[in-house]
């Protein structure tokens, strides 16, 4: 088999791609599992978060929000980062480096916060709103994107373990298939797979996230906001009247692979929830965990790899990755195939998500 382009990887970086370059070329996924979106992709809590990721993120993460509002796969909840007295500094210099972007973003007082979130503890002193904040239909956009893609030619291929591959006059060789060009979406796999094309050593770093499905005794509002300790010790927010997601913002370095949750992250997550606000528990109902893969700088890498022809990089999303993939599709889409960027990528410097940074 030959085809122009490979995607190594069919969760969310790969499929989006996948979407935005088979109108253009011929495309082949590559997918290790049964089925896509089996890891990262599948497991999220996916939220769109404007400022999630920080200020060099936040342009990808604002060029995305058209796709996800036309396509009808936001459903609107605001977001609120909490704090104690001794944080009121951190979150307004966290509020302050957004400045410009045109984001949504207002300081509550202690009184403020309680009118949203009255059950709150006495410790929590501050908050900061983000207004425009969208909970993401994550199995809804995926399945969209490799329905686009396979409409447009591209084909899906799964248990699909890349073994040795081999440079040629004309691309790569994997396996029984010739590429002229292979696209690392490998998520907590990305460092692995460029290791076997000798491509430059960037080191992208899975960490295990937990989330916990919680049960309540009481009924809670299903919009209630989304709530995230400016510490970073947890997060959570309504899944229906009476269900919680929470996570206790946990990042353990791990090797890829299928993750499992610990019981100790589960009961830190409980303990800190418990102590955070008045809604009492009735069951622990599921717990899950999945990998985001971080570069040392927290930003992604997108781009083709200096030391190896015709490898491209679209890795390292870390938890941003849902929130961000229609850009980062056109943007690499655009890199990719040499055509001009789209017009919601025009801004986007390209540059400093490049693996060339590494080198």
């Amino acid at each position: 088999m030959k085809c122009d382009v490979a995607i190594i990887g069919a969760g969310i970086a790969g499929a989006s791609l996948a979407a935005e370059l088979a109108p253009h070329r011929s495309v082949v996924l590559l997918e290790a599992e049964d089925q896509p979106g089996y890891h990262s992709t599948g497991r999220s809590n996916a939220l769109w978060h404007e400022t999630y990721g920080g200020p060099r993120v936040q342009p990808l993460t604002t060029a995305s929000k058209h796709d996800f509002e036309t396509g009808g796969y936001f459903r609107k909840r605001e977001a609120i980062t909490i704090g104690r007295d001794e944080d009121v500094p951190e979150i307004e210099s966290f509020a302050a480096g957004f400045a410009g972007a045109d984001i949504d973003l207002k300081v509550l007082s202690r009184a403020e916060l309680l009118q949203k979130c009255p059950q709150l503890g006495e410790q929590w002193a501050a908050g900061l709103l983000e207004a425009n904040t969208f909970d993401i239909d994550v199995a809804g956009y995926h399945a969209a994107c490799l329905v686009s893609a396979r409409k447009s030619g591209a084909k899906l291929l799964t248990r699909q373990r890349i073994g040795k591959v081999e440079r040629g006059a004309n691309g790569w060789r994997l396996g029984d298939l010739e590429a002229e060009t292979v696209i690392n979406a490998a998520g907590a796999w990305a460092s692995e797979v460029g290791e076997l094309f000798g491509a430059s050593s960037v080191t992208i770093t899975p960490y295990r996230r937990t989330i916990s499905q919680l049960r309540l005794q009481l009924p809670v509002d299903p919009d209630h906001p989304f709530l995230i300790d400016i510490r970073g010790s947890f997060y959570f927010r309504p899944e229906g009247a009476d269900r919680v997601w929470l996570s206790p913002h946990d990042e353990t370095a791990t090797s890829a692979c299928d993750a499992a949750p610990e019981e100790l992250d589960v009961a830190i997550a409980v303990d800190r929830f418990q102590k955070a606000i008045n809604w009492p528990i009735a069951a622990i109902e599921r717990s899950w965990a999945g990998l985001r893969s971080f570069a040392p700088d927290r930003l992604p890498v997108y781009g083709f790899d200096p030391k190896a022809p015709g490898f491209f990089w679209c890795a390292g999303q870390g938890g941003f990755g849902i929130q961000t993939a229609p850009a980062a599709a056109k943007l690499c889409a655009a890199l990719i195939t040499g055509n001009a960027p789209d017009p919601s990528t025009t801004h986007i410097n390209p540059r400093i998500y490049a693996p060339a940074r590494f080198a």
